[in-house]
């Protein structure tokens, strides 16, 4: 049966490789993204997944942009909430701004993104939400209290939504990625970069699609006894 799968910040990085690996298990996706115009539209070009443009952080601008997708493509099934930013600085010299800037995307943004698709969800008495975390989030990491905490925000969403959605089919479940060769890191000089794989005892980083099939499984029918767990994808990195 053909399912519709919503992947927010979809277009770009892990989110691009989970969209696409969610196409080739047969769903029919749609990515969201907050700004990149040119890369949304080359990523369309490229697979033939259609692309959103919506800031997640707006419970307004998310639920009208979820109001279309499922006109457009149909009820969501599955929802991936990827989307997510950093504004790195040691706490000390933390703002405001850098700390509200991060909650609202990275935190808020999964009530926004799941809180209008969960009714469908419950009445239909399937769904498969799954929420990209970090290894931050379970270990913390200097300069990102605030990525941190929403990471570790997110974990106690999942939780919650596990419990609450058992009884309805839906299982709630989040990834937490380790370092992983996204522009972003492969963008870092190489000298740190290298510091940061001598602390893989995998002697590497990950690539966005190892991330892209914890998710593709997750979504699966074959995954409906797995309900609020953390798949820790980090080349033994951290245990929990």
């Amino acid at each position: 049966m053909a399912r519709t799968a919503l992947v927010t910040g979809g277009s770009r990085g892990i989110g691009a490789a989970i969209s696409q690996a969610l196409q080739a298990q047969g769903c029919t996706v749609a990515a969201t993204y907050a700004g990149n115009d040119e890369a949304a539209a080359k990523f369309t070009e490229e697979t033939g997944i259609k692309t959103y443009k919506w800031n997640v952080g707006s419970y307004e601008e998310s639920a009208a942009g979820i109001a279309k997708v499922e006109e457009e493509l149909g009820p969501i099934d599955i929802v991936v909430a990827n989307a997510g930013i950093t504004r790195d600085a040691p706490f000390h010299k933390m703002t405001p701004e850098q700390w509200q800037q991060v909650i609202d995307t990275n935190l808020t943004g999964v009530f926004n993104t799941v809180h209008p698709i969960w009714p469908g969800m419950r009445e239909r008495k399937f769904g498969r939400v799954i929420v990209i975390s970090s290894i931050n989030g379970q270990k913390g990491q200097f300069a990102q209290v605030n990525y941190a905490a929403t990471k570790a925000g997110d974990l106690g969403i999942v939780k919650s939504l596990a419990q609450e959605g058992a009884r309805a089919g839906i299982t709630a479940n989040a990834v937490c990625p380790g370092y992983i060769a996204t522009e972003m890191v492969m963008a870092v000089p190489e000298k740190v970069r290298e510091s940061i794989i001598g602390q893989i005892p995998a002697g590497r980083l990950g690539e966005p699609e190892e991330i892209a099939r914890c998710v593709a499984f997750l979504a699966s029918d074959d995954s409906g006894f797995i309900n609020g767990s953390t798949i820790s994808a980090n080349g033994a990195q951290f245990f929990v």
